[in-house]
């Protein structure tokens, strides 16, 4: 199980540097959360601190590769350009929520709006996708490539 209980808490003694007390300060939050029966019956708590905004990106770079394999099931790759990354994690960010904002801002950004491009027939197998980021949009290329499977074979 996961909680943003105190998550608030982190991040304002993160930015203070009172990492010490970050644990007891969020087992307080916990235990005016839930009853001393439930909280007895966790074996253990584990409290993560902020994602950086460098970690955010990393975060960002795994997800892509994910997005590539995928693709590369249906013999399309993809290529994310450094401002698309760079916007991703900008609106992606969020020190309090983690990760998962980032998700969904991929998923709506560039993940959708590509599916439906490759179901309409945009992208037929062998093309590279480049994904670019300008004037404050997520754009989409196409270049027909040889893939390494087809080159093989």
């Amino acid at each position: 199980m996961t909680s943003n209980l105190g998550s608030e808490a982190i991040q304002v003694m993160t930015e203070s540097g009172e990492v010490g007390r970050i644990k007891d300060t969020v087992l307080g939050v916990v235990s005016q959360h839930f009853r001393p029966e439930f909280i007895n019956r966790i074996d253990d708590l584990v409290v993560f601190q902020p994602l950086s905004r460098e970690e955010v990106g990393s975060i960002a770079t795994i997800q892509f590769d994910i997005l590539r394999k995928r693709l590369a099931d249906q013999q399309l790759d993809v290529r994310l350009e450094d401002a698309a990354v760079e916007a991703l994690v900008d609106e992606g960010y969020d020190p309090v929520y983690g990760a998962r904002p980032l998700k969904r801002v991929i998923q709506k950004r560039v993940e959708n709006p590509l599916a439906s491009r490759i179901l309409a027939g945009e992208f037929p197998p062998g093309t590279l996708i480049a994904v670019s980021y300008a004037a404050g949009e997520y754009r989409f290329a196409g270049n027909p490539v040889v893939m390494a499977e087809n080159a093989a074979g």
